[in-house]
């Protein structure tokens, strides 16, 4: 039989038209299904703000958003959202953001929620959801962020946790879980925390790097808590050999001591033979006190005694060398009978506050490991003293002998910017808000571009939070430039390698380029109120620039950013652009990186545009839900993974 050919040819248009006709309905079906779920949530939990259009697409709605002709994102924080979660969400199973916190919600987190399987970004924080943290959230593979924080959760914490390979956060504080914590071990997880729960035993090895505040509240052991003392398991337990070899050190221990309190004796009673000779007087000596280990007390003295001799005048006693216009209303005998209060210890030296009897106060910084002649510190010393800037912190003078090496600067009372961000973590620190860190970045930042400008071998060499001081009205002044060159290779210890560019392998060499690459990590720090790596004693911190490039790599920008930040509306955009110059600075190699004029300028633009929008600032703690709407290019190296 012979087909006719046009019979053919409209029976294949036929079927074209009804494969696109299913295709069409397919869709417009998911995006009912996805509407019907919506409407059904709003009619459960209501909301003094879903005020949505019925009659329109409700990818038009507030809070919703769509791709690819589906709900790929529900966000309805502080909604006034109250009752029980219907059995609805679930049929959105193409979101992947679901945001309901500080809602008044309640009761079990719904079965459905097991169908959410592209999920990955969690937010039920603030709510009074109850029952135990159900099992099926974590077979949900895709979860990255996982917040159910101060609600009203009972029950363990299911060993099911470590399903999720790709969580980077889980927040469960401040809720009535209790049993033992397991044994957590997701490569990913960078921010945790189960505080203020009826938690006990002991702290996980993989936890035991996080914060002491991710575990208060508890009846917790282990590092970084206090030790355990023997509520390890018996497999634990010391062997009979072990504690008689314990046994005999201590009685080798006990032995030696009584040893060294003999000879110290000795030695004590010989001094006051010697104290009683009579021999020509000995010129008087002051020494800057050393700084003292953490629990000795307060960090005052009565003086600067001990190193520096007082030699007669007629002798020619070397004195306070003075910059320019700087006051000489003291001298180095007045600097030296000041009271002395230890102000930190830096990679260069430690500085003092001292407070000298006419009630005047200055800031001494104590050399150590100088390594320069006396002539060369002379020529070093009048560079730095010539620097002029209202963002510098100025050397007012400087005091050099064979032992001593002193500096002088004003005393900037309001400390630095490192004490700022981490200082006080408790209920009564004042948030950080965009006005302040963004001043205090253009601040620095100029001053740092001045000394750029003054020359092509001229750079700052120790760029970190610590060295950025502040006024009272929070104006920032940089600190410890030029003193990178007088210091031995050995001098700097590892609490700068935080801010360190890759390419430098002595501190005494460092470039501008490194320069804007330890300012681009400041940046970051003070975004993320996050330290770097070994910025802070006792903390090892963040490699910041690859959690951060790791954070943008997952499209969710508004994770990177402090949470202090997130209270204030309408600076998203700016928040963001100072994100993406900070990326820019801290880019792997130093021709890709700006200079630190055009980082100035940048920064001067963001600033003056925060100006213009007149912003208020109103508090909205949340989960930065604006800000999906920008990108940042991560410039991340191809190590860094998902």
């Amino acid at each position: 039989m012979k087909l006719n050919p046009n019979t053919h040819v409209s029976s294949i248009i036929s079927f074209s038209l009804l494969l696109w006709a299913t295709l069409l309905v397919s869709v417009s079906s998911d995006l009912a299904s996805d509407r019907a779920a919506l409407v059904a949530l709003r009619a459960a939990v209501g909301g003094r703000l879903l005020l949505w259009n019925l009659s329109s697409t409700p990818c038009n709605w507030t809070g919703v958003k769509c791709g690819q002709n589906r709900v790929v994102e529900l966000r309805l924080p502080g909604m006034g959202l109250s009752g029980l979660l219907p059995i609805a969400i679930g049929n959105l199973t193409q979101l992947q953001t679901l945001s309901l916190r500080f809602n008044a919600l309640s009761g079990p987190i719904p079965s459905d929620f097991a169908n959410l399987a592209s999920l990955r970004n969690l937010y039920l924080q603030g709510n009074s959801f109850s029952g135990e943290i159900p099992g099926f959230l974590f077979t949900l593979q895709n979860l990255i962020r996982l917040n159910l924080a101060n609600n009203n959760f009972t029950g363990t914490i299911p060993e099911s946790v470590n399903n999720l390979t790709r969580l980077g956060t889980l927040y469960l504080e401040n809720n009535h879980l209790s049993g033992s914590i397991p044994d957590i071990n997701l490569p990913s997880l960078v921010q945790f925390n189960v505080s203020f729960n009826q938690l006990n035993g002991s702290i996980p090895k993989g936890l035991s790097g996080e914060s002491e505040s991710a575990f208060q509240g508890n009846s917790l052991c282990g590092k970084p808590l206090v030790s355990c003392n023997g509520t390890e398991s018996s497999s634990s337990k010391l062997s009979g050999g072990a504690i008689a070899g314990i046994a005999v050190g201590c009685v080798v221990g006990v032995l030696l001591i009584l040893i060294l309190l003999i000879c110290l004796c000795r030695r004590k009673r010989g001094k006051k033979t010697e104290t009683r000779d009579v021999g020509p007087a000995k010129p008087a000596e002051v020494e800057i006190p050393q700084e003292k280990a953490a629990g000795e007390g307060d960090n005052r003295s009565s003086g600067f005694s001990g190193v520096v001799k007082k030699e007669a005048k007629s002798s020619g006693t070397k004195n306070l060398v003075f910059f320019g216009k700087a006051s000489r209303v003291f001298d180095l005998e007045d600097l030296l009978r000041a009271s002395a209060e230890v102000l930190g210890k830096g990679t260069f030296g430690t500085a003092y506050k001292a407070t000298l009897e006419t009630g005047m106060i200055v800031a001494v910084k104590r050399l150590k490991d100088v390594t320069v002649s006396e002539k060369e510190f002379k020529e070093k010393m009048e560079v730095v003293g010539a620097m002029d800037h209202q963002n510098l912190v100025p050397l007012r003078a400087y005091y050099f002998s064979g032992d001593e090496k002193l500096l002088v600067y004003d005393y900037m009372p309001m400390g630095s910017l490192s004490a700022l961000l981490h200082g006080n973590k408790g209920a009564g620190r004042t948030p950080l808000n965009w006005d302040t860190r963004s001043g205090i970045a253009l601040g620095a930042a100029r001053g740092i571009a001045y000394l750029h400008s003054k020359g092509t071998g001229i750079s700052h060499g120790n760029i970190k939070s610590s060295n950025i001081l502040l006024t009272t009205s929070y104006e920032a002044r940089v600190s410890d430039f030029g003193l990178c060159h007088l210091a031995g290779p050995t001098s700097t210890p590892n609490r700068v390698d935080g801010y360190r560019a890759p390419e430098v392998t002595d501190a005494r060499k460092v470039s501008q380029k490194a320069d804007v690459y330890s300012f681009g990590i400041l940046l970051l720090e003070l975004l993320t109120g996050k330290a770097p790596t070994h910025a802070l004693l006792n903390e090892e911190g963040v490699d910041l620039p690859r959690w951060v490039q790791s954070i943008v790599r997952e499209e969710w920008t508004a994770e990177v950013f402090d949470l202090e930040l997130l209270r204030y509306q309408n600076v998203e955009e700016d928040m963001v652009q100072l994100l993406q110059l900070a990326i820019n600075c801290a880019a792997q190699y130093p021709d890709k990186r700006p200079s630190m004029a055009e980082i100035t300028s940048q920064i001067e633009e963001l600033c003056r545009s925060s100006s213009e929008k007149e912003t208020h600032q109103t508090p909205d703690v949340g989960d930065g839900s604006s800000q999906q709407a920008y990108s940042v290019d991560s410039g991340a190296p191809s190590s860094v993974k998902d």
